[in-house]
């Protein structure tokens, strides 16, 4: 009996049809699981995104930690379902080859781990916060927007900068605005003829009179050094912690010192130079000079003998 082409394409269909059948128990069942699952996911989901509303954990962490309970749920769900369709495949072998893919994914995808949990532990801190001013290295600004991989920044100069949160974790971060009041200095120097009691009183006045200065907060006015020119007081006091803040109250103390050193007669110094001279004249050689002047007697003599 002689076999064509279309008998072996009959038998290979019907052998995958009879395989199909019978595995078709095992395929359902690992639908099942696989949507049991799921769905067991979803509902773990909700009741922890619930208890972290409640207490009020940031937005972006919440995210993350619904995208976390989905990514278990489905690989959870795929394993038992892979186990029950593939009854040869053991449980230790399941998980030795997940491990060793987990190991290839973490090397070809470090920097993108290392920023994934550098963002999970800013996110979880509570000093960092939108609308932050920081300062890490040379980034300088607003905080707009914390992802879990990079954090957005925005600059004085209305540029956007995206900071990997690697960056952030590994570097000294100074937050300008975790306090709602920043000490603000200005030197001012005063004449050497000036009662210096008078001037450290005029300076406070000063500060007193500023409204954006914090009247709560300790002001001081101290003498800090004898400069070249002047006696030089540090005046300290407290304002706003916001960069627009901040220079408006420099500048209004700025202001606000001239015009009480003005008022009290007290003069601001320039830089000065004393030339002193020694009484007994000190003979300078001009050897050059000397030269020159004998050459031109010289040539006026030859040429008025030429006259004569």
């Amino acid at each position: 009996m002689e076999f064509t082409p279309i008998d072996d394409l009959k038998t290979a269909v019907e052998g995958m049809a009879t395989g199909f059948f019978k595995s078709l128990p095992a395929l359902i069942l690992a639908l099942i699981i696989l949507v049991l699952t799921i769905v067991a996911g979803r509902i773990i989901r909700a009741v922890v995104t619930a208890g972290m509303k409640r207490a009020h954990v940031r937005s972006a962490l919440i995210t993350l930690a619904q995208n976390l309970i989905s990514i278990v749920a489905w690989i959870i769900g795929l394993a038992l379902a892979a186990l029950v369709v593939f009854p040869s495949v053991s449980p230790g072998n399941l998980v030795a080859g997940l491990g060793l893919t987990s190991v290839a994914i973490g090397f070809a995808f470090k920097d993108v781990f290392s920023n994934f949990l550098a963002g999970v532990v800013i996110l979880g801190r509570k000093k960092l916060r939108i609308g932050d001013v920081i300062e890490c290295e040379d980034v300088y600004g607003r905080v707009e927007n914390i992802q879990i991989r990079e954090t957005h920044v925005r600059q004085t100069d209305g540029e956007l900068v995206i900071v990997p949160n690697s960056y952030l974790f590994d570097n000294p971060v100074v937050i300008q605005t975790d306090r709602g009041l920043k000490r603000q200095e200005l030197v001012v120097g005063v004449d050497y003829d000036t009662d210096m009691r008078k001037a450290k009183s005029a300076l406070m006045e000063a500060l007193k009179s500023c409204e954006t200065v914090n009247q709560n907060e300790q002001m001081q006015v101290q003498c800090v050094s004898f400069g070249g020119s002047s006696i030089d007081f540090k005046l300290f006091w407290w304002a706003d912690s916001r960069p627009a803040d901040q220079r408006a109250t420099y500048d209004e103390v700025a202001f606000a010192v001239k015009d009480a050193l003005d008022e009290a007669g007290i003069t601001i110094p320039f830089p000065q130079s004393t030339l002193s001279f020694r009484p007994e004249a000190v003979p300078i050689p001009l050897k050059g000079l000397a030269s020159k002047e004998t050459e031109e007697e010289s040539e006026d003599e030859a040429e008025s003998r030429k006259n004569k």
